[in-house]
């Protein structure tokens, strides 16, 4: 299977807990993967594709090499063939760019399931916290009818045992991986219960879990829909916008903020048929040019009845490559207000290939150009990849030469380094004072959703209403909530009364996102978070200037 995909290794996500995490799956930040047949291998010109030596020749080399060390290293025994060849191809892969990567068995299937809306596992986010010292990891939400809801997996409940191997202490990745496994097996999951502290065995069966693209979609105020399109671009996403597009507008939506923080890319085809529901027939897209000439493409929107609404797209340092298509299509056609953090810059295409063994490689085969021509490509040369997957750069960027066009409304527009946006909107830091917070803020919900703390039973879990529109006026956190979460947090060394009262707001925040997470998952959670989010506080107040925007483009098309 040849499949051209453009997304990138997702780092963190912009409302996710603060501590590490494990979704269901998140596909690496950067992965763009472009709609481009099914043949087991990409088509190339052959006038263009020389072997500098035989591949026969190659091959011999490897074997002779691996023949070696299996003859003369020390702990030779210790060694595992499919290891050695999995690196092998992965080294040779590793020095072409920071996109191209080999893919295990596991990994692999892992890779399709995700471009097909879906993984296989139990549907529940986990994260790690401490409680007396001692690190452990939890359940933070569940999916809808998932394995991990079926079998009554709640939040807070902590994870002691899988199969009987203690997961205190452990790396949060170890215990998603033994979560993990293949499709129909069973496993046992030992729990502390958040709601009694009791220990309990679990067994729990594996099955597929449908993870959508749009986790969630609602009207943030009378008149201004959000559609939060944070998990990708696979082959539901379409048919999810379309979906959530209906039902918004049936509920007054007038405009649009269009939330791509976190989305890290996928399926090209997919990411331009969103950006087409907003530009008129005829419209450029996106080009892609590669080696073959399959691989160079023309996208053109073939909408006769593009939606005119405002639109404000919000991005971060984690919206890549085919996110970055959609963004980076808007703001070249004068189409949208781009809000937030300049984005991840992966202008790569790749190709998902297929090799014995159910294992695969992404190729990059492609680079995408937006309609102005630009590039969304930032440097990667003398960077490792920690470096450049951290957004770090290879030298000084002063003076550095960057593409720049100018849109029909004689805006600047920037190639090279991501998409820069119309208005820079930074998220706060997470301090130290706030880091030291984290541990207690968790404990004391966990607490406080139980019935444990006297006085405060409203807050006590109740039977679950998955993705329920939480408004501003649910769930206050009342001094006296407040009042006993610093009692509780004094116990720890980590907490002083300054920082309590200095960091009130704060406290007040992740304590109603925990309470409402508890009782409606995390769908219900994040909106919370939007609340006080100045990006989307931004977001709302340029959706004027969009309409504006939109308006003086159309009159210099006219002339």
């Amino acid at each position: 299977m040849s499949v051209s995909v453009a997304s990138l290794p997702v780092a963190a996500q912009t409302k996710a807990p603060l501590n590490p995490q494990s979704d269901p799956f998140v596909l690496k930040a950067g992965s763009t993967f472009s709609a481009a047949g099914s043949s087991k291998t990409p088509p190339v010109d052959k006038e263009l594709f020389e072997w500098p030596q035989r591949p026969s020749r190659i091959a011999g080399e490897l074997l002779e090499a691996q023949k070696l060390i299996n003859d003369n290293y020390l702990d030779a025994k210790k060694l595992k063939s499919p290891d050695m060849t999995k690196s092998a191809v992965a080294g040779m892969l590793q020095v072409l760019d920071p996109h191209s990567n080999f893919y295990d068995a596991l990994e692999w299937k892992e890779l399709l399931d995700e471009q097909r809306s879906g993984y296989t596992g139990i549907g529940a986010t986990i994260s790690t916290f401490a409680r007396d010292g001692q690190v452990s990891t939890y359940v933070i939400s569940t999916w809808p009818a998932s394995p991990a809801a079926r079998a009554g997996l709640k939040f807070g409940d902590r994870i002691v045992a899988i199969n009987g191997e203690q997961m205190s202490e452990k790396e949060i990745d170890l215990v998603r991986d033994k979560i993990r496994g293949p499709m129909g097996t069973s496993f046992r999951m030992m729990v502390e219960r958040a709601s009694t502290n009791r220990i309990e065995t679990l067994e729990i069966k594996r099955g597929r879990v449908p993870q959508p693209s749009i986790p969630d979609a609602y009207l943030l105020r009378p008149g201004i829909g959000y559609i939060e399109l944070s998990e990708g671009f696979n082959y539901t996403t379409d048919d999810e916008f379309e979906k959530a597009m209906r039902e918004l507008k049936a509920q007054g939506m007038k405009s649009l903020i269009l939330d791509l923080r976190g989305n890290g890319g996928g399926i090209v085809d997919q990411a331009v048929k969103v950006a087409e529901r907003f530009l008129p027939a005829g419209r450029l897209i996106l080009t892609q040019r590669g080696r073959s000439r399959v691989d160079n493409r023309i996208w053109r929107s073939t909408n006769t009845n593009a939606e005119q609404m405002p639109l404000v797209v919000l991005v971060d340092e984690n919206t890549a490559s085919a996110s970055e298509i959609v963004a980076g299509a808007f703001q070249d056609d004068d189409r949208a207000i781009i809000v937030g953090e300049k984005t991840f810059g992966k202008g790569l295409v790749q190709s998902v290939i297929d090799l014995p063994g159910k294992t695969g490689v992404t190729l990059t085969t492609a680079r995408y150009l937006t309609p102005s021509g630009r590039s969304i490509q930032r440097d990667y040369t003398n960077l490792d990849l920690y470096d450049y997957f951290n957004h770090k750069t290879s030298g000084p960027q002063i003076g550095r030469a960057y593409f720049e066009a100018r849109t029909i409304t004689d805006r600047k527009v920037f190639g090279g380094d991501g998409v820069q946006p119309d208005d820079v909107v930074t998220r706060e830091e997470l301090t130290e004072q706030r880091l030291s917070l984290i541990d207690p803020i968790f404990q004391f919900a966990r607490e406080v959703v139980s019935g444990r703390v006297s006085g405060l039973e409203d807050n006590r879990m109740r039977d679950r209403t998955f993705g329920s529109r939480v408004t501003p006026s649910d769930f206050p956190v009342s001094d006296r909530l407040l009042s006993e979460f610093n009692s509780f947090a004094l116990k720890s060394k980590n907490v002083s009364p300054t920082v309590l009262t200095s960091e009130a707001s704060f406290i007040r925040l992740r304590l109603r996102y925990y309470i409402v997470m508890a009782s409606f998952g995390a769908v219900s959670a994040n909106q919370v978070l939007n609340e006080d989010d100045p990006q989307v506080a931004k977001a709302v107040e340029a959706l004027p200037r969009s309409a504006q925007l939109t308006q003086r483009a159309a009159k210099a098309r006219q002339k």
